[in-house]
């Protein structure tokens, strides 16, 4: 058996070649030939703890053949006092013709560098192509992971980073400035981080909105990967005057500890239904249509102009994209979307295109 630790399993991550690889497997699920159900968990309530199990098969990945796996990740948010991650996994990889266990891998940075290569795809495919000012809130390591790869597909003047405590935001601040090519800066707040960005990444772990329908200007692009069991990151107006975009709407609807709380609140309090989800990411990927929770996470755009996203620093660079390469989502491009300040009127969203065949391939490790 393969054994990869932590390290060596993030030499072999590619932040462009996973964003590709995270919108191939997105393609597949929303096709309907993978097989992804809903995540369960065993609660530790006298911590607020919780250990995750997330299985997943796929029939093709990559065009290399099928990919059977499972990851156990534990969600501890106490460790943040502490030093240690707040989410902490393995990863399990099985022969898709015998079920014999092939590989064990950390699965702490892939859990990282999936979730930001998701956020990061959606901001490719839907954020404005102007935009120019990134607002990262949480301070922990999926902050981290966002920003370097949310850069990648936009070029940033000023990225902002928020979070609960000052120091721990000025150090991620001071960190990110000497690693990014871009101006980044603390902000004192959340709201103050939020006005007038372009992009908002929301990577906490707050019981209560973080971001609010009055920080939030007309075209703004939003994820949301945060997890509270009992709360939510975003605000409910927010969700409702959105375009909704999620990874699978079956995981998005689901009872906790699968569903998105952000979309539950909002439906419980009577200012959507299940149909304001406009579509999955993979629907947008395969040219069939377009919007994230996750089977992991999830992500909602305030957007009027969406369109192909295009640029790429190189691997590993965290940087503004220096080259420019068409993006294969061609259908998308000056798509007219409903402003912040309306809930989108049916009628104006993008027709779905059913067709899977410009479904997007991708190059990336087989160990990956």
């Amino acid at each position: 058996m393969l054994v990869l630790n932590a390290a060596q399993t993030e030499d072999l991550l590619d932040p462009d070649d996973l964003r590709g690889a995270v919108a191939s497997a997105m393609a597949e699920l929303s096709a309907g030939t993978a097989s992804v159900p809903p995540r369960i968990a065993a609660r530790v309530d006298d911590v607020g703890g919780m250990l995750l199990a997330m299985p997943a098969y796929l029939p093709d990945v990559l065009g290399g053949g099928g990919g059977l796996a499972a990851k156990l990740v534990s969600l501890f948010p106490l460790n943040a006092a502490t030093g240690r991650p707040t989410h902490q996994a393995v990863i399990v990889v099985f022969d898709v013709t015998t079920g014999e266990p092939t590989a064990l891998m950390d699965g702490t940075v892939i859990t990282a560098a999936r979730t930001a290569a998701g956020s990061a795809l959606s901001v490719e495919l839907l954020a404005r192509q102007e935009s120019k000012i990134l607002a990262i809130l949480g301070t922990g390591v999926q902050a981290r992971w966002h920003a370097h790869a949310v850069v990648r597909v936009r070029p940033f003047d000023h990225v902002r980073v928020a979070g609960r405590d000052i120091g721990r935001t000025q150090t991620l601040a001071r960190q990110l400035n000497d690693m990014l090519d871009a101006d980044v800066r603390p902000s004192p707040t959340y709201e103050h981080a939020c006005r007038g960005a372009d992009v908002i990444c929301a990577a906490t772990h707050s019981p209560s909105p973080v971001v609010r329908r009055e920080d939030v200007a007309p075209g703004t692009h939003i994820t949301s990967v945060g997890y509270n069991i009992s709360g939510r990151e975003l605000d409910s107006r927010i969700v409702a005057d959105a375009t909704v975009v999620v990874e699978s709407r079956a995981a998005a609807l689901a009872a906790p500890p699968a569903g998105s709380n952000d979309i539950r609140f909002a439906i419980e309090e009577g200012l959507i239904t299940a149909g304001h989800i406009h579509a999955e990411i993979g629907e947008l990927v395969a040219g069939t249509s377009w919007p994230g929770v996750g089977v992991g996470h999830h992500s909602v755009q305030v957007s009027r102009h969406c369109g192909p996203g295009r640029g790429r620093g190189r691997p590993g660079s965290g940087c503004r994209p220096s080259s420019r390469r068409g993006c294969r989502r061609g259908p998308l491009k000056g798509v007219q979307h409903g402003g912040a300040q309306r809930t989108l009127d049916r009628s104006t969203r993008p027709p779905l295109r059913r067709t899977r065949s410009a479904r997007s391939r991708a190059r990336c490790s087989r160990a990956w």
